[in-house]
This record gives C-alpha cells, sequence and structure tokens, in this order.
C-alpha cells in the first residue's frame, strides 16, 4: 500500500488499532513527551492529540515507533521484504549492476523500468499550498518542548531541503530547529551533514543559501529522509521505490526548491552566511542535554499548509524511543550497503544501548589474519559510520544481536593488550566524553579467534559442545514428558 499523505496512514494505523486519539487538553510543553515515551515503552500505538493547548492543529506523535509500523510506512509486510527490495536497487550499481545484467537481464530490465516509472513528478498544485501566508508566526504551530531545560520550543521532526549551488542537487535531512522568534529557527545541522556542506558552499559564494522545512509528508518519505541512501540516488526517488508510487514534488513558492506536494505544513526561507545565534540546551538521543552553542538562523519568509493539517512531532532521549527504533530498523533494512563495501560482513547489529552510533557487533567471515582490523578501519571511512566509537568483530558463528554470547566472546576470546585497536577521529558532535569537540578516541575490539599468523603461539582449544545425537534423543525424550519441557522452555 502506497500512502499518499501522514493522513492517509494515520488513517490506516486507527482502522488497525494502532493509533488512539487523545481527546483530553494536552499540552505540547513536556506532557505529550511524557504520553508519548509511555506509549512507546509499551510498545503501544501512535498517538493523535486533538486538543493541544496554544494551537488550532493537532500533533502525531510515535508514528514510527514500532517495526510494524515503519513496514507498513514502506507499504511492505515486514522489514525483511524492505530490505530486499534495496538490495535489488543496490545490485543496479556498478560494478556489480553490470553483472546482474549479465546474469539476469530480464529482472534488470523489470527493475530498471520500475525505477522510471517511480521517479518524483513534478506537479503545479499542491495541497500544500492551500494555504498561505507572509506574515509567518510560529507560534501558530505546537511546537514541543520535550524536556524541562530545553532552551525552547523545538521543531524535532522537520525535512530540511537544501541544494548545493555549484551541481544544483538537492537534499533532504533531518535537523532539530529551535524556535528562537515568531519567524526565526535555530538551523542545528551538524558539521558533518550534508546540510551544513551545502551552507558552506553558499556562504563561500557570499550568498543566503534558500531552504525548506517540510513538517509531516508522506510516511515513506519521512523514513527516507532518516536513511543512509547510497549518494547520487535521490531521497525522494528512494521513498518513490520503496512505496511503490512516486512522490509528486510541487516549487515552493518563493525559494527554489521543491517539496512533496502532499506536505502537512511548508516553511519557506535562507539562512544567511555569518548569522548564528546559541541553540540548546537540548534533552538528546544521549540522554543528556546539549550544550548551548551557536548555529545558523533560518529566516521563515513565507508558510504554506494543506487543509485540515496535522503537526508531526517525536521525542529524543535516553533509548527505546522513537528516534532508537527507527535506527535498529535503519540498520536492518541498510546491511545490503554495508555488504556491498564489504562483502565479508555476514551480519550487524548497531544496539539501542549503544544510541545506534555509539557501538557496532559486526560478524564476518574471517578469511586471513588481521581480517578483522581491515572491517574495523573499513567501517570507519563509510558515512555516518565514522561516528561509532566502539566495533566489535565476531566471528560469523557468532550472533551480534545477541549481546549476551557477544561479552561471553569479548570477555574469553579478546586480549586487551593485542586485540584493541585504538584510534582518533571524527565523533558525533553530540558525544559527551570527548575532551576536543567532533573529535575523540575509537576502540575496534579483536573477538574473533586468533590465528598463527596474528601472533597467537598456539593451537586454539576447542569448543566443547554436546553430541547432536543426545541432543535429539532428550528432545525426544521431552515430547513424552510434557511437565518437564514446559519448566524447561519456561526457563530459557
Amino acid at each position: 500500500m502506497a500512502w499518499k499523505n501522514l493522513g492517509e496512514f494515520l488513517t490506516s494505523l486507527e482502522e488497525k488499532g494502532d493509533l488512539v486519539r487523545v481527546r483530553s487538553k494536552v499540552s505540547p510543553r513536556l506532557e505529550m513527551t511524557e504520553l508519548a515515551l509511555r506509549a512507546l515503552r509499551a510498545d503501544g500505538p501512535a498517538l493523535l492529540f486533538e486538543q493541544v493547548e496554544g494551537s488550532d492543529w493537532p500533533v502525531a506523535i510515535n508514528v514510527l515507533g514500532s517495526d510494524r509500523r515503519i513496514a507498513q510506512a514502506l507499504g511492505r509486510q515486514d522489514l525483511g521484504e524492505a530490505a530486499g527490495t534495496i538490495a535489488d536497487l543496490l545490485a543496479m550499481k556498478p560494478p556489480s549492476g553490470i553483472v546482474a545484467m549479465i546474469r539476469e537481464p530480464g529482472k534488470t530490465l523489470d527493475l530498471l523500468q520500475q525505477l522510471r516509472s517511480l521517479a518524483p513528478k513534478r506537479v503545479s498544485t499542491a495541497a500544500c499550498q492551500k494555504n498561505e501566508t507572509d506574515r509567518v508566526d510560529l507560534g501558530r504551530l505546537p511546537i514541543l518542548t520535550c524536556w524541562p531545560k530545553d532552551g525552547g520550543p523545538t521543531v524535532t521532526f522537520p525535512l530540511v531541503i537544501t541544494k548545493n549551488p555549484e551541481t544544483g542537487e538537492s537534499h533532504t535531512g533531518i535537523y532539530r530547529l529551535q524556535r528562537y522568534g515568531a519567524d526565526t529557527l535555530g538551523m542545528h545541522w551538524q558539521t558533518h551533514r550534508v546540510g551544513a556542506e551545502n551552507f558552506r558552499r553558499w556562504s563561500r559564494a557570499g550568498k543566503d543559501m534558500p531552504v525548506a522545512v517540510v513538517i509531516g509528508a508522506d510516511p515513506a518519505s519521512i523514513f527516507s529522509s532518516l536513511a543512509p541512501v547510497p549518494e547520487g540516488i535521490s531521497k525522494f526517488a528512494f521513498s518513490g521505490l520503496m512505496r511503490g508510487r512516486p512522490v509528486e514534488l510541487v516549487p515552493c513558492r518563493t525559494v527554489d526548491l521543491e517539496v512533496p506536494a502532499e506536505s502537512e505544513f511548508v516553511l519557506e526561507g535562507y539562512v544567511r552566511p555569518g548569522e548564528s545565534h546559541v541553540e540548546g540546551p537540548f534533552g538528546d538521543h544521549t540522554g543528556y542535554y546539549s550544550l548551548p552553542e551557536p548555529f545558523p538562523v533560518m529566516h521563515v519568509t513565507h508558510m504554506t499548509w494543506r487543509d485540515r493539517p496535522t503537526y508531526l512531532a517525536t521525542v529524543t532521549g535516553k533509548p527505546p524511543t522513537e528516534d532508537a527504533v527507527l535506527g535498529r530498523a535503519i540498520t536492518r533494512l541498510f546491511l545490503p550497503v554495508i555488504r556491498m563495501v564489504l562483502p565479508e560482513v555476514k551480519d550487524m547489529d548497531l544496539p539501542m544501548e549503544g544510541l545506534f552510533i555509539n557501538l557496532a557487533v559486526v560478524s564476518i567471515r574471517k578469511s586471513y589474519p588481521y581480517h578483522a582490523r581491515k572491517v574495523m578501519h573499513a567501517l570507519w571511512g563509510l558515512g555516518q559510520m565514522m561516528f561509532v566509537r566502539y566495533i566489535v568483530v565476531v566471528d560469523e558463528d557468532v550472533n551480534p544481536h545477541d549481546l549476551r554470547e557477544v561479552l561471553y566472546r569479548v570477555s574469553l576470546q579478546a586480549d586487551p593488550a593485542e586485540d584493541f585497536e585504538l584510534v582518533r577521529g571524527p565523533v558525533d558532535q553530540l558525544s559527551v566524553s570527548n575532551r576536543l569537540e567532533n573529535v575523540g578516541g575509537k576502540v575496534g575490539i579483536d573477538a574473533t579467534k586468533k590465528w598463527s599468523g596474528e601472533g597467537y603461539p598456539r593451537p586454539w582449544p576447542e569448543e566443547a559442545r554436546m553430541d547432536p545425537a543426545v541432543q535429539a534423543r532428550i528432545d525426544a525424550l521431552l515430547s513424552a514428558e510434557p511437565r518437564l519441557a514446559q519448566v524447561l522452555s519456561a526457563r530459557r
């Protein structure tokens, strides 16, 4: 099912019993955060606040706060099916795409035709422009204040659209936007992000950078804006592929950018080189408040919105939170991206406890001495993986999603004197442990079985494993002992 807009998706969730309307008046200051976190931690439904204190517009939250809703947002039965679609797309990129065309020309041509049919479609009129004003008052929007010591109300789930002034290529990212005044926002793009790089290019040219901010789009486009889509693939084209329906784009009214025609709200404006304002503190995904620091200022000069729009929000904080659930899903879906560069990778987990940016556990098919170290350094050089502080590498027979098993392997098979790879490099701007901003240490831990070529001087011991025949006999015995089988099953 391809959801045309956020409203369609919310209606579907309600029909499935996966959305609850909150009819009591609720404040966007702290109260929505507390309710959203309680719903998510109970694996509960999306919430739609119908009566919002201080605003005429409803608020939807926790919309993508479960694997089942993420899969439904992408029009799939489960995340595994979505991962298969991504793998097919990556197979089209050279050189593997050439091999695919030779081996399965029919399948490749079908995919090429599908890609052409799902490319973004330009339209001249749009639902998101039914209403508009140049007299912008951001105070009308139900912008959340999530934590008691936040520096101010913050737009937490915006699609921020910018353009490279040299190539004309647009980019969509999600950066938080603190409200400063009736028509100004803090543009919190971290220095490593594409939006920040685009701004640096506009600044070098001495020009204001046009910006469009979408609040509430179809769910596939929201997810795609978060995803590490490979360079050269438009995030709106990727969204069309995932949902099986082209994203309709419309030119903004006052800036040279395009936005999804079915958006709920669109803010248009510019960011001026050299202008900044202190942003924060803000309760972030680390579970700590980010420190106040200067960021560029967006001047909102025009605002458009659809009839009866819904404001989309999310809450960040110590996991579990909606962004943590999204991070876990992205890890599963984009494993094919990692394997395209590192085919020896069997599986990978970025545990929620590691905030999806600090810790990675990778299982590999080890083929030569120091292979684990090769994988560590390759991952640190791969896009946003550069931010990972701890990489643990295990053998292919270890499940990286089983942290109990992983810790067993680390404590038993990794010698701190020999198997830790300490390096320095870029780290997440919101990291709290590094002494210097954006720069810190990283550790790779080789928890694989050691080979003689790695300086291990003696034979690696054999693991003690039960005879499979004995296990089969006990399985048969338990079928005749249902009470014992029930007790053993309950205590696993």
